[in-house]
């Protein structure tokens, strides 16, 4: 598998905007658009989620657009959810891939450590 891919290809806006309305539906939660960060989110999203990158430079865009809050609720679970959906392809050992979704959802929910940080860098580096 190499190391660089469109990791993120699969997920379109709409894609993003539908995981946040079940995630929002399970919780009774408003889904809605945020006025500051929907448009920013979407235009940075739709630039980006089909480049090639690394495992860690699409674990970080989905930090990003959590930090910009594109919606009212749930919008780094929405991110995170996203990631997990990607790892899960990888067909890793189950111990393995519960770490290193732990990891990438610490990522994009802005709570790793540095060790974390450290952590999945190097898987990354080992793709």
């Amino acid at each position: 598998m190499s190391a660089t891919r469109s990791w993120l290809a699969d997920f379109d806006w709409p894609m993003v905007t539908a995981q946040n309305a079940v995630l929002c539906m399970a919780k009774n939660a408003l889904h809605k658009p945020t006025s500051d960060g929907h448009e920013a989110t979407k235009t940075l999203w739709e630039a980006n989620h089909r480049l090639e990158m690394r495992l860690d430079a699409a674990v970080d865009l989905c930090r990003r657009c959590h930090r910009m809050a594109p919606f009212c609720f749930y919008n780094g679970n929405t991110f995170a959810s996203i990631i997990a959906l990607v790892i899960r392809k990888l067909n890793l050992p189950a111990e393995q891939a519960h770490i290193i979704r732990s990891l990438a959802g610490h990522i994009v929910a802005g709570v790793a450590s540095e060790e974390e940080v450290r952590a999945f860098r190097e898987f990354c580096d080992g793709m």
